[in-house]
């Protein structure tokens, strides 16, 4: 695997990005019916023990690649490979990040980060890996290269990081965190567990396991023993801590998506089916449970923006006096919420939708810019509104 990912049946998440890179690359080769990433959307479920979660809803259209962790107090923070239309466009194929304020209930609309000193030369960044500083800091770790690999993915990508205390503008931190001689390093997981950093990626094939580095600040990583797999269990996937004394992994595969569990890092005691399928998962530990967001099946059609008319609501007048309205297009009852939040994530109300007109009432609500979120059968949308001076 030092040019182009294995392309198997059993490696659905490999396979996409088999199709991503060559799509780049190589546009000719791919049909028609090929599933592109940002056909796909990330999906959010909910469980008491980790294992039977509760059905799951759409956390976010054409995005792949999630991590999620728990910040500070109720805050959750999850980053994600986001491709907003159109194609080709500022927003596509950015790093974005979503926050939440009450652990995971509600969540904001979706922000590129910005990492002040990237190398202009360096591929943008791909599959995010967030992890929290014991300062309270933010680093995100990601795949890079200097220059774009011409022939796929080869030993010239490497896992780089950057730091920042709001979740959306980070500092470039030089230097590769991972850098492996002689094959790419993609997919990163990382976090600090019993005051050493551990950073898995996935060598290729499921059954080739994963690479794992240590590492005692979370900079400085040394290459440790292989985890060994199966051809059933893709080490894709993300950390989180179950308690203080166990770690679970949790990865994707040829089945559902599964959790291991180590007490060290590097001993794992065996896979525990969840009943979700799909890619990537990346779980949360909550006071009552676990919070597991995945990349789901992929659409029939591409999620466009702005919304399709037999699915749209009018947001008028825009920009708003004291009032703002929802409108059905339709005419058709359906049942959704919307969410008004400051251009900082920050959530000011919430409410029902309905087939009628829905007033928002603006005159208690500070600000002169607002990030409106409509969650409307099963598909989650968002328009910036003005305030009238």
């Amino acid at each position: 695997m030092c040019s182009f990912p294995i392309f198997t049946a059993n490696n659905p998440l490999v396979a996409m990005r088999f199709l991503f890179y060559t799509f780049l690359v190589f546009p000719g080769l791919l049909s028609a019916q090929g599933s592109f990433p940002w056909q796909n959307p990330l999906r959010i479920a909910y469980s008491s023990d980790g294992i039977q979660f509760a059905p799951p809803a759409i956390f976010q259209d054409s995005s792949g690649v999630p991590s999620a962790i728990h910040w500070k107090g109720d805050t959750l923070v999850c980053a994600f490979q986001w491709f907003r239309v159109p194609m080709g466009g500022p927003g596509w194929d950015r790093v974005a990040v979503k926050f939440s304020y009450d652990l995971g209930l509600t969540w904001t609309s979706p922000v590129p980060i910005a990492i002040n000193g990237f190398p202009a030369n360096f591929q943008r960044p791909f599959d995010p890996t967030l992890a929290r500083l014991p300062d309270g800091r933010l680093r995100i770790y990601f795949s890079s290269s200097d220059g774009f690999p011409m022939m796929g993915l080869d030993a010239s990508v490497n896992t780089y990081s950057a730091v920042g205390v709001d979740g959306i503008h980070f500092q470039f931190e030089p230097e590769a965190r991972v850098d492996h001689p002689a094959i790419r390093v993609i997919d990163p997981a990382v976090i600090l567990f019993k005051n050493n950093w551990h950073y898995t990626a996935p060598i290729g094939a499921p059954q080739a396991g994963a690479f794992h580095y240590v590492s005692p600040n979370g900079l400085n990583f040394s290459q440790v023993s292989n985890i060994n797999s199966d051809p059933a269990h893709n080490w894709t996937g993300n950390f989180v801590l179950a308690d203080t004394q166990t770690l679970r992994f949790y990865g994707s595969g040829q089945g559902n998506l599964w959790f291991n569990t180590s007490t060290n890092g590097g001993v794992w005691t065996g896979y525990t089916p969840i009943n979700l399928m799909g890619g990537d998962p990346s779980a949360v530990r909550l006071p009552a449970g676990y919070l597991i967001i995945y990349v789901g099946q992929p659409y029939a059609t591409p999620v466009q923006e702005p919304l399709p008319a037999e699915v749209a609501f009018e947001v008028f007048p825009n920009p708003a006096g004291s009032t703002l309205y929802l409108r059905s297009r339709s005419g058709i009852a359906a049942e959704g919420n919307y969410y008004l939040y400051t251009v900082e994530g920050r959530l000011l109300q919430r409410g029902v939708l309905t087939p009628e007109t829905t007033l928002i009432p603006l005159d208690m609500v500070d600000g002169h810019a607002f990030l409106l979120q409509i969650i409307c059968e099963g598909q989650v949308y968002w328009q910036r509104v003005l305030r009238k001076e």
